[in-house]
């Protein structure tokens, strides 16, 4: 999670669509590492304590106005002291006129001008999403993750136990596929994790005796979606007849990824068994469990068995990496 990215200019300038006023180096040689944005306020007379030059610098009407208070030569100073900080960008929204000492310092110190006609506040929600997605922490992971009746299911496990064959099944049955073989997992919230497919191996499936197959292709593209949330891991296990499975369900088991704590099940694999129809079974009894709803707790309670006013305190997994 140490790892830093980076998202070029290019990329947020074809996504918003943003007309380039002034741009001295081509866009995709310019990065942006803060998913945070610069909407200078103390900064235009002189105070940068806190400033952080490797964020977006926002220009809007507040802005804009603040400075037609100042003469030219101080809107000069106060311009060129902000800027002369190098920030990757200076976006101006609602179509504004650029001031000339705007202008006038960006070419100086060689800084990107860009314009939108969006409103400000609505600009930088938008921005912010965007670039905590782009830059968020991410992971790569064997296993293959598919979306079943909403809730996106990471599905783990050693090579050949049937993770690919499951997921085909599930495609059959109705379901998506976002990715197999490798997931790339990011972390864009503090709650949320989402899961995608390397781009240049996105749609395609390997089946052991066929081969790579493109699931788009094949099922349509109705069959494939390129992000979802993940919801749940489930891992897929050779059975064991010396280890003993969980056949109640009253405990919750999570997994911890990037920091974030994630439903987890095992699985056992033997011949006989659906795993698709078991797989779909467990996403709805997962989206139950969301709703605040335990079919293993209501028995219980029918057969007067109940634990208590505490429910079982939840196990959390340590060994997520060895399912890699």
């Amino acid at each position: 999670m140490s790892a830093k990215f980076t998202v070029s200019l290019d990329r947020i300038i074809e996504e918003f669509s943003l007309e380039q006023l002034y741009m001295p180096v081509a866009p995709e040689e310019v990065l942006v590492s803060s998913a945070e944005i610069n909407r200078p306020g103390v900064e235009l007379i002189g105070f940068f304590t806190f400033y952080d030059k490797e964020r977006l610098l926002i220009f809007g009407n507040t802005e804009t106005e603040f400075l037609r208070r100042f003469s030219h030569e101080e809107r000069a100073k106060n311009l060129d002291a902000l800027l002369s900080h190098k920030a990757p960008a200076v976006v101006i929204t609602r179509n504004i006129e650029p001031m000339e000492e705007l202008l006038a310092a960006a070419k100086k110190y060689e800084i990107p001008v860009l314009r939108t006609s969006e409103g400000t506040s609505a600009f930088i929600s938008d921005l912010v999403a965007r670039l905590n997605i782009e830059l968020a922490p991410r992971i790569t992971r064997h296993g293959v993750f598919v979306e079943v009746y909403g809730e996106g299911i990471l599905i783990v496990g050693d090579s050949g136990v049937g993770k690919s064959e499951t997921a085909i099944e599930l495609v059959k049955r109705g379901h998506r596929l976002i990715a197999d073989d490798a997931v790339e997992i990011r972390k864009v919230s503090n709650k949320t994790l989402v899961g995608a497919a390397p781009s240049n191996i996105r749609h395609f499936i390997e089946l052991r005796g066929v081969g790579i197959i493109n699931a788009r292709r094949i099922f349509g593209m109705g069959a494939v979606k390129i992000t979802e949330k993940i919801d749940m891991v489930i891992n897929m296990e050779q059975w064991s007849a010396d280890k003993v499975y969980d056949r109640m369900g009253i405990e919750n088991e999570y997994t911890e990824i990037l920091g974030n704590q994630i439903p987890i099940i095992t699985i056992p694999v033997k011949p006989g068994r659906n795993l698709a129809i078991i797989i779909e079974v467990a996403a709805m009894n997962n989206r139950q469990k969301k709703m605040g709803y335990n079919a293993a707790q209501e028995l219980l309670h029918k057969l007067g068995m109940d634990f208590g006013q505490e429910p079982p305190a939840p196990k959390i997994r340590s060994e997520w990496d060895s399912f890699n």
